[in-house]
């Protein structure tokens, strides 16, 4: 009878480690169903790597209405950098500006506003009447304003976008975009110029109109719900037509980690931005960032036949790894690959050698080791130099 007791006590021992063995697997290995959600084409995208965590039918050329406006905004926020244009300076609403119909701030023709203001009608209000006056102001014409756009989307590599208008009022079927397309746009606006979640972050605010009757104040109000929905949102644009339905460029900054969720073609507005977050939660979720800030300090690079023996190094930059597969990230290495020697000349950033990290000697990404300056070629005279220095350091 005792012995019965025993075996079976053995037999729960063994079933328990069995179940608890399991369990541990299925959490190392940490696999999540993606979401269920109703929007048909959608992505989720890590801002600073680029990486992609998760998409649906997200290369589908689709009508992106007003969030076309993310590449308007990529091309205001390119010329003022340039110094082109200023966020002082004033902007003149023309007749066809004014004509636009849709989402609008109701400009009047002769109207001036700052480019700052402009810029807050089309980020918080949508506003497509001040799309208009700024691509009239940048390019003088709308038209031009958009051939900016198309060849933007072309130096970004958008294989499934092109641009008919600046602000997605158009119902052509020539004016399209898609989810994807639209994350990377969105990527290069929010990581070149971050200075925009100055003004996707607003909720409300009050501009003044100045016209001839006189003057009179507006509230702009903000289109992207998520703002007071979920509390990590940092911007960005909105965008719905009969045609293209319910779209959204959704921006978010979480245990800074910065995600991008584009949604096109959800059903209704409500549904766009419950499923905006159900993205995000299930990007956050997964996601998990290493970075390396590379600011130790490398060492001293041998050079042949240059003017100076040896040669100080840098980063390129930081280092930043988002890992989606549950992995230990302190077990990450870091390795610097240099060579015995590099022969001059040699020009300031010219790549030397790699620091290069791996998880379990598995190589997960490297960033380039550059030349800190310049050095030129030894010529005769700069050996006779050398001889001398040496000679005189050894009386």
């Amino acid at each position: 009878m005792l012995q019965r007791i025993r075996k079976r006590i053995t037999v729960w021992l063994l079933l328990g480690c069995f179940t608890l063995n399991a369990v541990f697997m299925c959490a190392s290995m940490q696999v999540w169903a993606a979401p269920d959600v109703s929007t048909p084409s959608y992505i989720v995208m890590e801002a600073s790597t680029g990486q992609v965590i998760c998409e649906q039918d997200a290369d589908t050329r689709r009508s992106p209405a007003s969030i076309t406006k993310i590449m308007t905004l990529l091309i205001t926020f390119e010329h003022i950098k340039s110094g082109r244009i200023h966020l002082d300076d004033q902007v003149t609403t023309s007749a066809y500006a004014k004509s636009m119909g849709g989402s609008q701030v109701y400009l009047e023709e002769g109207e001036t506003q700052t480019l700052e203001t402009m810029i807050k009608c089309i980020v918080i209000s949508s506003g497509n009447d001040a799309s208009v006056a700024v691509a009239e102001y940048i390019a003088g014409s709308e038209s031009e304003f958009v051939k900016l756009m198309n060849e933007k989307a072309e130096a970004l590599g958008l294989q499934n976008t092109h641009f008919e208008d600046c602000c997605g009022l158009t119902d052509s079927d020539n004016h399209y975009s898609s989810a994807k397309d639209v994350a990377i746009m969105s990527r290069e606006l929010i990581t070149k110029y971050p200075e925009v979640f100055e003004y996707t972050q607003i909720w409300m605010e009050d501009i003044e109109h100045k016209t001839n009757a006189g003057t009179s104040t507006f509230t702009l109000s903000s289109t992207n719900k998520l703002l007071k929905q979920y509390e990590w949102t940092t911007g960005l644009k909105t965008g719905s037509t009969s045609k293209a339905l319910y779209c959204l460029s959704a921006t978010a900054n979480r245990d800074s980690m910065e995600l991008i969720a584009v949604l096109m073609a959800a059903p209704d507005s409500k549904t766009r931005f419950q499923d905006a977050i159900s993205l995000l939660n299930y990007g956050y979720s997964v996601s998990q960032m290493y970075r390396d800030e590379n600011k130790d300090s490398l060492p001293v690079q041998k050079v042949e036949g240059g003017i100076e023996d040896t040669l100080y190094l840098t980063y390129a930059g930081p280092f930043e790894y988002l890992d989606t597969k549950g992995s230990n990230l302190s077990a990450v290495q870091k390795e610097i690959s240099l060579p015995d020697s590099v022969k001059a000349p040699i020009a300031e950033g010219d790549a030397i050698g790699e620091a290069v990290y791996k998880i379990d000697g598995t190589r997960i990404g490297s960033v380039s080791i550059l030349a800190a300056k310049s050095v030129d070629k030894a010529g005769y005279k700069d050996y006779w130099k050398k001889v001398w220095i040496l000679y005189l350091m050894k009386r």
